[in-house]
């Protein structure tokens, strides 16, 4: 009861280290964060408020980042269509949201 009272057991303060460190670190989307905090059984305010970390402008950067690094890796050769659709696929399994990643991938030209 004392490690409560001391906030040192917060499930506010967990959802909100858990999301700054899984976006910095790891670099994973909205979905991915959102589904590890529900996955341990965190309310629905502590989610809100650990996606609330994630600066929306770095948030679109890193997303950005993350295509150019991803299509250095895929196959030259490969027909653009196939191209695009193998981006945004290893971006939806990385957790970002649909319409963010097609505008990146039109914005970013690939």
């Amino acid at each position: 009861m004392e490690l409560i009272k001391e906030k040192y057991l917060d499930e506010e303060r967990f959802a909100r280290s858990y999301a700054r460190g899984k976006f910095k670190m790891k670099r994973w989307g909205r979905y991915k964060i959102r589904d590890g905090l529900k996955k341990r059984q965190l309310s629905a305010y502590c989610i809100k408020k650990g996606l609330s970390e994630i600066d929306e402008e770095e948030y679109y950067t890193t997303m950005c980042n993350e295509l150019l690094r991803r299509n250095e890796a895929e196959k030259a050769g490969q027909h653009p269509y196939l191209r695009r659709r193998a981006l945004a696929d290893y971006m939806f399994k990385r957790g970002y949201e649909n319409g963010l990643v097609w505008e990146a991938i039109n914005e970013l030209g690939l």
